[in-house]
């Protein structure tokens, strides 16, 4: 059959009894044709993200996205194995390499996975039920239309009528692919939002190999390279007289500012490094913790700021309030520190590239080295790996280009290793920002004017102009700095997001109180007027954030839980998704102390409850554990923490209990990785003045600025 790229019944074929149905993840119409016979070596290159199904019943189905700990690579073939109606343990699902053919968007970012391939994945599995039923139908001779399907059988109409989906594989690849298919009724799904285990539990908590730092290829080397120690810094020399005679050391290189120390194993090379003596020089002037606070109170004057939003009139709106309420908030630089440092292998040869690791954009990868290189993009081949954590970090290939580079040097294949320190001191961090805030309220505590201002530090945008209240508030003016510092950054997880709705929130909670309203009955009024009057562009649904604040006021109990339980409120829509939070803290020995967290979201249909849950419980862990203790500080340009010993993450006794609940709405799936984590700062502060009548203004909210907490 005749096909282009972007049909979603690409190729099939009759494999030693193996029935392939492959189906692109990026187009969900499908084209009519007849199957044909296949070359085997095709499955092995992975002709296409595909559906197969063995003689003996299993399934198999190739997940292109990395997994990252999200969960993807189990939602996927929950969605495919719902429609084809199979059973659970017949489904097997494999990791696919990075295929620029066959895939687009094969990355993790943005919790965009599910919202993208949902359709396709639904088609994949419906149209593969849709095809066994007619193989089954013809060999019994009755119509199709009185057959069903239950966990991997088709079911005839007749007593005793019963065929095994790999009894019909021979048969269903010699039909016709249909161009329309009938989903499955919500009211029968068996797995879509039940609770199913995570595919690679089992190798995780066994530990089998499966990560970047499991990989092991023949004649591989170990490498680990020293960076600069401050951020402005230049490498000036390095002798490595005595290093080049030590174990197993193969070779001392100089590149881009860095120095590699290359060896047999991992320990002669940590050891070496150790007697490495390089010489730097500052080539800028190197930045401090203070440089960066001065820069923040200059951009908070600047008159360059760049208007981001212009509802109004602001300036008009505040000169004529009752009431003005400001604040200024600000965030530290944070370090992602996954559990799994960064590493990557390469194998530089002519002719071709291979690369093996964790990395959340393969094909950025793939790009950035044959850049690099001058080489082919097709060239340069990327196996992906399970990622122990990456929070953003790994969206940035620089592991990867280092690994690449270093192996055209020396002619052979190494790993490059970065240890927990060389994790935490060489970037890429959560940039630091500072926002502030301006409300102008009636006399009758209507917000009538909403100021934002932020600046940020390799931020770009540091706000988010569209976002509620936004479309709520007749005047309102968004502007936003940003001052490029030698410090680099990137995506942390919920950019920008992970601290703007934290401080957001925290504010909106300063005006109810000034205004004396409570403050979830003063956000559903917005809502309303939203939903009646809305101003300027409005990019999110009001009903959605109704729902779910709603929702969390009546699971939380919101008001009615005694005089020693003060709680704080939070609600934000980012990724798609709509999160709202509770968070309570009671009074202990005279100390404020969070003790429970109750979320409601609505990410649209939920795929595999006990990973929604896990997302959204991770992400208020992660969320509360950063806002409370972690911060990076810098003098002349050198990270000041650069292990865990200083470097505060939260323990497991400070960790609150957490609730979290789902709306129920049958919506297609939205973000679910990113959007519960920013509520949790707002929600945690707000419940921590209600305790203690003290506002926090700064992250982290137990470090010093807040002592007086």
């Amino acid at each position: 059959m005749k096909t282009t790229r972007r049909s979603f019944i690409q190729k099939t074929a009759l494999l030693s009894g193996v029935f392939s149905l492959g189906f692109d993840w990026f187009e969900s119409k499908a084209n009519s044709g007849i199957m044909q016979q296949m070359n085997p070596a095709l499955d092995a290159n992975r002709f296409n993200a595909f559906l197969s199904i063995e003689n003996t019943g299993k399934v198999i189905l190739y997940s292109p996205n990395p997994e990252i700990g999200q969960g993807i690579k189990t939602a996927f073939p929950i969605v495919v194995a719902e429609e084809l109606d199979v059973d659970w343990k017949q489904v097997e699902v494999r990791q696919a390499n990075l295929d620029t053919q066959l895939f687009e968007r094969q990355l993790t970012g943005g919790s965009g996975a599910l919202k993208h391939s949902w359709e396709r994945l639904r088609k994949a599995g419906a149209t593969a039920r849709h095809m066994l039923i007619q193989a089954a139908a013809q060999q019994w001779g009755v119509d199709a239309s009185t057959c069903k399907t239950s966990k991997g059988f088709v079911l005839g109409p007749n007593k005793g009528q019963k065929l095994a989906y790999g009894a019909l594989v021979d048969a269903a690849s010699r039909l016709s692919v249909p161009t329309e298919v009938t989903y499955k009724s919500r009211a029968d799904y068996q797995l879509i939002g039940s609770f199913v285990k995570g595919v690679d539990n089992y190798k995780v908590l066994t530990g089998k190999p499966q990560y970047g730092l499991d990989t092991q290829k023949s004649g591989m080397l170990i490498a680990q390279i020293v960076r600069p120690p401050a951020f402005g810094s230049t490498l000036v020399s390095f002798d490595a007289a005595e290093v080049k005679k030590m174990p197993g050391i193969i070779d001392v290189v100089s590149f881009k500012n860095k120095v590699a120390v290359v060896g047999k194993s991992t320990w002669e090379v940590m050891q070496a490094r150790k007697k490495l003596v390089c010489t730097y020089s500052d080539t800028s002037n190197l930045e401090s913790d203070s440089t960066h606070q001065k820069w923040f109170d200059e951009g908070m004057k600047t008159d360059k700021a760049k208007v981001e939003r212009k509802d109004g009139d602001f300036h008009a709106a505040i000169a004529k309030a009752a009431k003005v309420v400001e604040a200024t908030y600000e965030c530290p630089f944070l370090s992602h520190t996954p559990m799994e440092p960064m590493n990557f292998f390469a194998d530089v040869r002519p002719g071709s590239v291979l690369l093996a690791g964790p990395t959340q954009v393969p094909q950025s990868a793939q790009k950035a080295v044959a850049t690099l290189l001058g080489v082919p993009e097709n060239t340069v081949q990327v196996e992906l790996t399970k990622m122990g954590g990456g929070f953003g970090r790994r969206l940035n290939n620089d592991y990867a280009l280092e690994a690449a580079e270093l192996s055209s040097m020396i002619k052979m294949p190494v790993k490059v290793m970065w240890t927990r320190e060389d994790d935490m001191t060489g970037g890429i961090y959560r940039p630091a920002v500072r926002y502030h805030f301006k409300a102008g309220l009636n006399e009758k505590g209507e917000m009538i004017a909403f100021y934002l201002r932020g600046v940020g530090l390799n931020a770009g945008n540091s706000t988010r102009q569209d976002n509620f209240p936004v479309g709520a508030i007749d005047n309102v003016l968004i502007e936003s700095f940003n001052y490029n510092s030698a410090i680099t950054t990137g995506p942390w997880r919920a950019p920008i997001t992970n601290f703007l709705a934290s401080a957001e929130q925290s504010f909106l909670d300063e005006v109810a109180v000034a205004a004396g309203k409570d403050p979830i009955q003063m956000r559903l009024d917005w809502l309303q007027k939203v939903k009646t009057n809305p101003v300027g562009k409005i990019t999110y649904e009001p009903d959605r954030f109704i729902e779910v604040i709603k929702q969390v006021a009546e699971k939380a109990k919101w008001g009615k839980k005694g005089a020693n339980v003060h709680q704080g409120f939070s609600v934000y829509f980012s990724h798609l998704s709509y999160v709202a939070q509770i968070a309570e803290a009671k009074m202990v020995d005279g100390e404020p102390k969070v003790t429970h967290v109750t979320a409601v979201t609505d990410c649209g249909e939920v795929i595999n409850r006990s990973g929604a849950e896990n997302q959204v419980i991770g992400g208020i862990i992660d969320g509360y554990g950063h806002a409370m203790f972690s911060k990076l500080s810098f003098d002349k340009g050198v990270p000041q923490q650069k292990n865990f010993d200083t470097y505060k993450l939260i323990r497991g006794n400070e960790i609150p209990t957490v609730e979290a609940h789902f709306v129920n709405n049958g919506i297609a799936p939205t973000g679910l990785g990113e959007p519960a984590l920013p509520p949790t700062g707002g929600a945690v502060a707000n419940a921590l003045f209600a305790a203690t009548k003290k506002r926090l203004y700064r992250q982290p909210f137990a470090g010093p600025d807040n002592a007086n907490l």
